[in-house]
């Protein structure tokens, strides 16, 4: 049975639109490869760094339902399991063995998965299957000529390809498998990495679009200047007031985005119990990049 958005709205922190909802979540790295190279991405695994892509370490299916156990009797108002990377979700098969294990094992939690979209269509069934109930896709373009600015390439069935063909599959694999999945009852909140030099005044486009193939809620998460895209500069308050107004004429619109880790465990903004659940020595930096 679909989970309805108002109770994601009590029960879910990134889909409380407008006053926090003080619930907590914890983020499983069972993901590690991509099949997409973003330019303001960097995979990293380390125990500084707080921003998406990073985690302290890679765990196994089976290691993140020992996870989720003891972070439930450390934390009850724990009420979301979620797969964020630190790679793509859909890239490797780990994330949906993960939610399967976890539908059986703890049924009442919610779950909840981030992808760049590149695999969602032809892994949609898989997703519904396993039980995932709101979903997250990284869009940043719905405009291939904007999209090959932010993605440098992507491996698809086993192709290197880049460029602006790289951007058109990647565009209508993520259009389409929005549009699957939320007919399906998945509820789907859209991101997109709000980057000034390139995809400002686009955003506006991206929200009518997603929110028309029956996307719930959008995000705006404020580039920070790294790898490729260090030139760029990152949103201030200001910009991000105007466009998230400019975005919330077609979708909801969530404010309260922390950026966070791929192993974090907690309440956004809060207390932060990973670094006494992943018990496990600091690892050199990996430089592959994700979605």
């Amino acid at each position: 049975m679909a989970v309805s958005f108002e109770e994601l709205q009590k029960n879910h922190p990134c889909f409380a639109v407008g006053q926090k909802n003080n619930s907590g979540r914890i983020h499983l790295p069972v993901s590690p490869g991509c099949n997409i190279s973003c330019n303001f991405c960097r995979i990293s695994l380390n125990d500084t760094e707080n921003r998406p892509g990073v985690a302290s370490d890679i765990i196994t299916p089976d290691e993140a339902l020992g996870i989720v156990e003891r972070s439930i009797e450390m934390m009850p108002e724990l009420s979301v399991v979620g797969v964020a990377g630190p790679g793509d979700t859909l890239a490797t098969p780990y994330a949906l063995e993960t939610f399967r294990k976890i539908k059986d094992k703890f049924p009442k939690m919610i779950k909840c998965m981030s992808t760049n979209g590149l695999l969602l269509y032809e892994k949609a069934d898989e997703l519904i299957d396993a039980g995932v109930d709101t979903l997250t896709v990284t869009v940043n373009a719905v405009d291939p000529d904007i999209q090959s600015k932010i993605n440098d390439h992507i491996i698809w069935h086993g192709e290197w390809i880049s460029g602006r063909e790289a951007a058109e599959i990647l565009i209508e694999n993520q259009l389409k498998g929005i549009e699957k999945v939320a007919a399906a009852g998945v509820t789907v909140k859209v991101n997109t990495v709000l980057i000034p030099e390139i995809n400002k005044d686009h955003v506006p486009e991206i929200a009518k679009t997603v929110a028309g193939l029956g996307a719930t809620i959008y995000n705006l998460i404020p580039l920070i200047p790294q790898h490729k895209l260090a030139w760029c500069t990152e949103p201030d308050c200001q910009m991000l007031y105007e466009v998230r107004a400019e975005a919330e004429k077609y979708i909801k619109v969530f404010r309260h985005c922390q950026r966070c880790r791929a192993d974090a465990i907690g309440v956004p903004g809060g207390r932060d119990i990973s670094k006494q659940i992943y018990l496990r020595e600091i690892k050199l930096e990996n430089t592959f990049s994700h979605g």
